[in-house]
């Protein structure tokens, strides 16, 4: 090979080189592709419109939001003025019999959430969005709500965090 082929494909390593330096590629554990524009989110409180109220649900809804977000991007959390701001209202929490057994007895009850957010993007406001999301438990209908309701409202409440974080920042 000559000296000349020799610097030719240095040249075109090194091109390939400084090309490959140049570019950025932003990868999380989450699926998350936020743009480079948002940096900043907050969270307002998660009111409860349910005609069934849990009196912790709102809070734990709207502090489990804020850790997902915290937890699973790079966006600092803001009280005030952010670059994207989540809202919305606890719509339903109730509970239904599901499996019957044969003296038609309820064996199991769902317990189900159903909230309405959204998601103002002050960035591009062409992505705001509003959904409805639900997400349920389902519990041995011997035990009574009440001694099963914490540990089924943390399940319900972190799909229903998952869910709204994969539809504001994941692109699918």
């Amino acid at each position: 090979m000559t000296s000349i082929c020799k610097i030719k494909k240095i040249i075109i390593l090194s091109l390939i080189a400084m090309l490959l330096g140049a570019c950025t590629i932003s990868i999380t554990m989450s699926g998350a592709s936020i743009p480079e524009n948002l940096n900043t989110f907050t969270v307002q409180y998660i009111n409860n419109r349910a005609p069934l109220i849990n009196p912790n649900l709102s809070q734990v809804l709207t502090d489990g939001l804020k850790d997902r977000i915290q937890r699973e991007s790079r966006l600092v959390m803001n009280e005030g003025q952010a670059d994207i701001e989540f809202s919305g209202n606890i719509t339903s929490y109730s509970t239904q019999p599901m499996a019957l057994k044969a003296d038609a007895v309820s064996a199991q009850t769902r317990l189900t959430v159903i909230v309405k957010i959204r998601c103002r993007n002050f960035k591009d406001p062409k992505k705001d969005w509003e959904q409805n999301f639900s997400a349920y438990q389902e519990y041995d209908s011997e035990n009574n709500l009440s001694d099963v309701e914490d540990e089924l409202v943390q399940l319900i409440v972190d799909e229903l965090t998952e869910n709204i974080f994969n539809k504001a920042f994941a692109d699918w």
